[in-house]
């Protein structure tokens, strides 16, 4: 074995490198399969991304709707509170109470029911001031009722930093690494 200058091959044979086929076979099965990894991991993303809009857009309409409803309450306490002390304040052209004659005539009266709940009759200012009391106490347990909001999952993973863009791209250049490694490794030296 001498030493040439000109000559960096280190004086190997041909017969002691490995034949090389032609056959790519292995290589583009191999492809292929990344390529349909590629293609089902985006259309996985592109699945959830509509998934998870639907969600949110339902999401903001019960919100939405939550609100308006907690705003009409919220009117309705406003206007009672303010009917009731306007009443209170500003005298009323009412005249005092006088004393009715109790008419007695005898009538058929049934005997009451003990399983019955008592009622007030409608009407009567009872009946009036119970509906005001509980509309009122409805209103007062909206307004203060937690309402569940969904939070957002936290934005500092991989695709948030480069997007879905990002990741189709970064994609390509390797499989182009990898188709362009294949080609120098098997191109023929001059």
């Amino acid at each position: 074995m001498s030493f040439d200058e000109n000559n960096f091959d280190d004086n190997l044979d041909d017969e002691q490198l490995p034949e090389e086929s032609n056959n790519n076979r292995t290589f583009l099965i191999a492809a292929g399969i990344l390529g349909g990894i590629i293609l089902l991991s985006v259309a996985c993303f592109v699945a959830v991304y509509l998934f998870t809009q639907n969600a949110n857009s339902q999401a903001e309409s019960q919100a939405a709707a939550i609100t308006q409803t907690a705003a009409v309450a919220s009117n309705f306490i406003n206007e009672a509170l303010t009917s009731t002390a306007e009443a209170a304040i500003f005298p009323t052209a009412t005249e005092p109470p006088t004393a009715t004659p109790v008419v007695n005539v005898a009538t058929m009266t049934s005997t009451p029911d003990p399983n019955a709940s008592p009622t007030v009759g409608a009407g009567t200012p009872a009946a009036a001031t119970a509906t005001v009391g509980a509309a009122l106490t409805q209103a007062a347990i909206a307004q203060l009722t937690i309402i569940p909001t969904t939070t957002a999952l936290p934005q500092t993973g991989f695709i948030e930093d480069f997007g879905i863009p990002g990741l189709a791209v970064m994609a390509l250049a390797f499989i182009i690494v990898i188709l362009m490694a294949r080609r120098l490794r098997v191109a023929p030296t001059r």
